[in-house]
């Protein structure tokens, strides 16, 4: 592989599905492939977030075991509350979020991490403002007035920092002061089910609303080649509950426009795993071993690509 060369790795959103990430982070690793930066969607922000923290794969998937029943258990108190407010049957969600944001904080005490800023590996993660309906992104990027600064290992940071002058708009963009698990949350809030969460000004929904595969997000993390891994849907498909009639009616939405985006990517690993739901912990495990073994099977042409 090319000296130094530093690859960012892209993770889409896709509800469980995303323990597939894990198991292609694993792969990866199993062929020397380092990663140096990543960006991750809703649930692709919290195997970011804990991959950048320093969790190994094994660590990740015990903990999605964990932690999962209790991320999309509603809180009956919290919904009745929410019915009250809203006036509506549904509340602005049935969900509150506050279990992601609970579960990340967690993770991220254990490694001496609370605030995004704290994380050494460069990360992006976006989210959707529903107030305004525009993408910010939360990134340990150090941004100030007329520029943004990309973080690097200590080791590089002398030759390899990067000033980039940026427009006003662009700065508004990006958040790059936030607790983890906040913003972890705020990515991870799926409409419908999670309720926005309220920061600031701000009304957070799910990133993948506009940007399910952050690609462009990546690449402004000083990286020189990038893998992306998402999930395509089915081509057929006859959805019964409201919550999978949503997910199915949001995959054919992002499908065209993620084609679209994963386009700069130098690698794009689509994991098939439509034979899982959005929602279905049980396939934790499964989705897990898809991940892995499609890498897997890849991994001669990947490393083609990356001049390994």
């Amino acid at each position: 592989m090319r000296l130094k060369m530093k690859i960012g790795l892209v993770l889409a959103g896709g509800g469980v599905k995303g323990s597939a990430h894990i198991g292609a982070i694993e792969a990866l690793e199993e062929n020397g492939i380092k990663i140096s930066a990543v960006a991750g969607t809703s649930i692709g922000s919290i195997v970011g977030s804990l991959y950048a923290m320093g969790y190994t794969t094994e660590e990740m998937l015990k903990l999605f075991r964990y932690f999962s029943k209790g991320l999309l258990r509603a809180d009956p108190k919290y919904l009745m509350n929410n019915i009250r407010s809203t006036k509506s049957i549904l509340g602005s969600g049935i969900i509150s979020g506050q279990s992601i944001e609970d579960a990340i904080e967690e993770c991220g005490n254990l490694k001496g991490i609370k605030n995004i800023k704290d994380i050494k590996m460069p990360i992006a993660i976006p989210t959707v403002d529903i107030k305004t309906g525009k993408e910010i992104v939360f990134t340990n990027r150090s941004i100030d007035k007329t520029q943004y600064v990309v973080k690097v290992p200590e080791e590089q940071a002398k030759e390899q920092v990067k000033y980039v002058t940026v427009s006003s708009k662009e700065k508004e963009k990006y958040i790059d002061d936030i607790e983890i698990g906040k913003a972890v949350r705020a990515s991870c809030s799926y409409p419908g089910l999670f309720s926005p969460m309220i920061y600031k000004d701000y009304k957070f929904v799910d990133g993948g609303v506009l940007d399910n595969v952050p690609v462009e997000e990546v690449k402004k993390l000083n990286v020189d080649k990038i893998i992306t891994i998402k999930f395509p849907p089915k081509q057929a498909e006859n959805p019964r509950s409201a919550v999978n009639i949503l997910s199915r009616s949001l995959d054919i939405i992002f499908d065209d426009r993620d084609t679209e985006k994963t386009r700069a990517s130098d690698y794009i690993i689509n994991v098939d795993v439509t034979s899982s739901s959005t929602f279905d912990i049980k396939k934790i495990d499964e989705c897990y071993k898809m991940g892995y073994e499609k890498t897997m099977s890849e991994m001669e042409e990947i490393k083609k690509v990356l001049e390994f």
